[in-house]
């Protein structure tokens, strides 16, 4: 069985292998040091080129990686498997109060035209369009409540915190109202297209 690496928490679970590492593999050196770790603590083996995938270093890329895959990796991070690192990561609670920092995207610094996958807990992705002025429109959805050409105002998304949605409308009315995304977890996944 395959999952893909769109999913959010396949984002989130490669910062936690991070974490549990003590840094991202971020050279081939760094996905074989990586390699042994997990051998060392679990003896179960992934094969490099995986983890290179995995984590967008190799060019050959993949779009799914298998449960077995998943489920070392999972352990790795401190959790039984992959469907207890879901459960586990659905569960938690939101962080309280914290520096404003890490990845996130301005909506002055795109150009009219530039699309983002956006993803949050527990499998919600969502592809926009940025239309300019702060505007963003609705292109594809999957297991979320948003629905393509539905479109909102946000001056800014970061990762970790909520997508709040200003002057949100359903698409084909004039109504608006606002909308909040990832309210426990945040967002998981800004990818700019």
């Amino acid at each position: 069985m395959s999952i893909s690496v769109n999913r959010p928490e396949v984002a989130v679970l490669r910062q936690r292998v991070e974490t549990a590492f003590g840094r991202p593999p971020a050279t081939h050196n760094g996905f074989i040091a990586l390699v042994d770790a997990i051998d060392a603590t679990l003896h179960e083996h992934l094969s490099e080129s995986t983890l290179e995938r995995l984590w967008g270093y190799s060019s050959r890329g993949t779009d799914a990686i298998s449960l077995r895959t998943l489920d070392v990796l999972s352990r790795y991070a401190g959790s039984e498997g992959w469907k207890d690192f879901c459960a586990k990561l659905k569960a938690s609670s939101p962080v309280e109060s914290e520096e404003f920092g890490g990845e996130s995207v301005v909506s002055y610094s795109l150009t009219p035209g530039t699309r983002l996958r956006l993803g949050w807990m527990p499998d919600r992705i969502i592809t926009v369009e940025y239309l300019g002025e702060r505007r963003f429109v609705v292109r594809e959805s999957v297991n979320s409540s948003l629905r393509p050409g539905d479109s909102f105002e946000c001056v800014q998304l970061q990762k970790g915190r909520p997508l709040y949605l200003d002057r949100f409308r359903r698409a084909g009315s004039d109504d608006e109202t606002r909308y909040v995304a990832g309210e426990r977890n945040g967002l998981t996944m800004i990818v700019v297209l």
